[in-house]
């Protein structure tokens, strides 16, 4: 039921800024060349994500098309982030953690400081959905440290709200409402108040157990969120809403609220929000005594599950952590070759070391193919 402040975390400036975003984007688009045409067709796909997710991806997509073409690294960083955060909604995670680690890997090379705390952000966030809280932990302190260093009050505002997260999911909820009241109090400052700390402020009331207080901050989030159209965080607030009634016993008003969740999220394609909605309509079947719709909801919901948290997903993910790690370690093996601190050592002797340990794990993922590959025949029994 949590929010991310993913959306937000672009690497170019805020488009509320602009008198008429879209508007104003899209006249200065038709005139734009270079690198100029590269930015504004990612800031395009901010003012969009939110509303309008084909026409966003559409934009981000072309945008990395011309800055590759034109060799506009800044770019090219800018769209494959902006991927990965379309990706992401999408649910497809470890596509959207590939994306994310270009990204990172485009930034690093440029020392954009912005650039690398907003990419580190966003992998963090895929860590943690994932469960893996270390890994999470680790790039979103990264990442909120070089918010605070540029001293960005929207990007720190979204690194609060995700600190927020990887706390509620710890069940620190104390610190949790601290990150996502801090968060609030901030993004009102800015005189662009967010709905996303709102609707965090009330998962932690929901699961506490105190369902007045958690409708009461998702609906403060909804007006926020209807006065932005921000209709992917309408999906979140939907489906919260009539997750809470049906805690409460009140099947009918759930299902209304989950309908209007399932619609506008298939018109968005946000695959994301897809397991909760369908958990609580099985659930709400099951209260109406429709026990058919229950049990093929129910599968509906395995089956959207396993796509986006299964097996398969974390695998890829682990392989990516592996190729990114290796690439740190001969990084650091060359650097300390070109200082002098292993004159010692051959060049050609540290490739050969490199180049064993890769062979070493490809051959290690290649067997745990082969027992995922047995795990799942096993299944199917």
């Amino acid at each position: 039921m949590k929010t991310m402040l993913l959306a937000i975390l672009c690497l170019f400036g805020v488009a509320a800024a602009f008198g008429s975003p879209t508007d104003s984007l899209e006249n200065a688009l038709k005139t734009a060349e270079g690198d100029k045409k590269v930015k504004i067709m990612n800031e395009l796909f901010r003012a969009y994500i939110n509303s309008d997710p084909v026409k966003a991806i559409t934009y981000t997509r072309e945008a990395l098309t011309l800055a590759t073409s034109i060799d506009d690294k800044k770019g090219m960083a800018a769209s494959y982030n902006n991927l990965g955060v379309a990706y992401r909604n999408q649910g497809a995670l470890d596509v959207a953690l590939e994306n994310y680690l270009k990204s990172l890997e485009i930034n690093t090379s440029l020392q954009n400081g912005e650039g690398i705390a907003t990419t580190k952000n966003n992998i963090a966030n895929i860590y943690s959905m994932k469960k893996d809280y270390g890994q999470a932990l680790k790039y979103l302190e990264e990442s909120h440290a070089g918010f605070v260093a540029l001293g960005n009050p929207e990007k720190i505002i979204g690194s609060m709200n995700n600190l927020g997260n990887l706390h509620s999911s710890l069940q620190l909820y104390e610190q949790a409402l601290n990150y996502y009241t801090e968060a609030w109090k901030l993004s009102e400052t800015t005189g662009h108040p967010l709905a996303d700390p709102l609707i965090n402020i009330g998962n932690v009331f929901f699961q506490q157990g105190n369902s007045q207080r958690a409708v009461e901050y998702y609906k403060r989030g909804m007006e926020v969120a209807k006065k932005q159209n921000n209709r992917l965080s309408e999906v979140s607030l939907l489906t919260n809403i009539g997750t809470v009634y049906l805690k409460s016993g009140q099947p009918k008003e759930a299902k209304l609220y989950l309908d209007q969740a399932m619609a506008l999220a298939n018109e968005l394609g946000a695959s994301l929000d897809m397991p909760q909605i369908l958990k609580s309509l099985a659930a709400t079947y099951a209260q109406q005594g429709n026990m058919k719709d229950a049990y093929q909801t129910l599968l509906d919901y395995t089956e959207a599950q396993e796509r986006i948290y299964g097996e398969e997903s974390s695998r890829k993910i682990a392989q990516m952590d592996v190729a990114m790690e290796l690439k740190e370690k001969e990084k650091e093996i060359e650097s300390l070759y070109m200082d002098g601190q292993v004159k010692s050592l051959k060049l050609r002797n540290t490739q050969i070391i490199i180049t064993a340990i890769i062979l070493a794990i490809v051959a290690i993922i290649a067997i745990a193919n082969l027992v995922l590959i047995g795990k799942g025949k096993h299944r199917l029994k």
